[in-house]
């Protein structure tokens, strides 16, 4: 009896693949997106509907999550991107955070297994967030199943945790700062600090432009640290500076502006004033912020999807989602299947040709 009910049960779910990938073939036929967001919304109000521990409606989220990913791969998208855990989930009670973190750390591990859909359909896991707000063991753990799936290429999953968008925007922002700060200091070994300009040799050129001895300024006197005073001329030198080859600066004007001459031992350079030190400092811009930020390693998500209903963004992705259409349906994440699914695809397809010429005049 129990074998004929295991044997069904398989007859069953071979012929529920089947019709799925038939339908799949069908909705093929339109766009496919190459990238699904999910803000996973419901775990705690499909256990209280249930009367069931907070814990359970966060495990049952686990198994939707994996139907969907199953959904998502065999209809040839490429990119899922799931919010696990946002920076303010920690302001809930401690008890739930520690059982979702023991959740999270128990399933990255799962992942890992050999049967697992990771390595069923070649996925690549990335956890996306500044993980170092998680506890180390589950740090460690988002650390391996990075590494050990870091060759695959067929699929992604990117794993939203200890994440927000504003987080990940000010991250993004100070790594372009720093990057372009190390460029300044590593211009010709020089470093500049309040327009003054350090570690440069007598007679070294800086741009092109010769640098004359910075151990004396415009006036004669000593100063390890001053820069050339080029906004007005020295009006007086004595004979003893003169003997000793000080620098002097000189502002002379001819038709193309004011020019400020150098002389240095003997030789002149005649620098435009717009080419005066510091020279010209690098801008930090959209594509040096967009290279930094976490999203960076995937496209901009083609659909978000956020269940029960909701449709506010909760602080996801809000750099990448300028044009990507927003689907709520009512059902809590635990309740999402594949008709959900199928018909956010289908929007999609109805609104492709419109998204892509917004795209495309961005």
């Amino acid at each position: 009896m129990e074998k004929s009910v295991i044997g069904a049960s398989q007859r069953l779910g071979g012929l529920g693949t089947f019709l799925r990938k038939c339908m799949f073939s069908v909705v093929s036929v339109g766009p496919i997106p190459e990238h699904i967001a999910f803000i996973m919304d419901g775990n705690r109000r499909y256990a209280k509907r249930r009367n069931l521990p907070v814990a359970e409606g966060h495990k049952a989220g686990y198994l939707a999550l994996m139907s969907i990913l199953r959904y998502c791969y065999e209809l040839g998208v490429k990119y899922v991107t799931v919010y696990a855990f946002s920076i303010d989930n920690f302001k809930r009670r401690p008890e739930e955070v520690q059982t979702l973190m023991d959740l999270l750390q128990e399933k990255i591990e799962v992942l890992l297994e050999k049967e697992s859909i990771v390595n069923q359909y070649g996925i690549r896991v990335y956890f996306i967030g500044n993980l170092k707000l998680l506890n180390e063991p589950v740090r460690v753990a988002a650390e391996k199943a990075m590494k050990a799936t870091a060759n695959n290429s067929k699929a992604a999953l990117l794993i939203c945790v200890a994440y927000t968008s504003c987080d990940e925007i000010v991250h993004a922002v100070q790594e372009s700062c720093n990057e372009k700060r190390n460029e300044i200091q590593a211009l010709n070994g020089t470093k500049f600090s309040n327009g003054v300009t350090y570690g440069v040799e007598k007679g070294e050129k800086i741009n092109g432009v010769m640098e004359c001895d910075l151990h004396k300024s415009c006036n004669g006197s000593l100063d390890g640290e001053a820069a050339l005073d080029t906004s007005k001329p020295c009006s007086e030198r004595d004979e003893a500076d003169e003997k000793e080859n000080t620098t002097v600066n000189h502002v002379e004007k001819d038709k193309g502006g004011e020019v400020a001459s150098r002389i240095c031992n003997g030789l002149i350079e005649d620098v435009q004033e717009s080419e005066k030190l510091p020279h010209k400092i690098p801008n930090v811009k959209l594509v040096d912020v967009e290279k930094h930020l976490y999203m960076a390693v995937a496209p901009d998500p083609d659909i978000m999807i956020r269940t029960s209903g909701e449709t506010r963004l909760s602080n996801f992705l809000l750099w990448q989602t300028s044009n990507c259409p927003l689907y709520s349906p009512a059902a809590l994440w635990p309740e999402l299947g594949l008709w959900h699914l199928v018909w956010a695809v289908l929007n999609f397809q109805r609104n492709h040709y419109y998204l892509e010429k917004k795209r495309k005049q961005m």
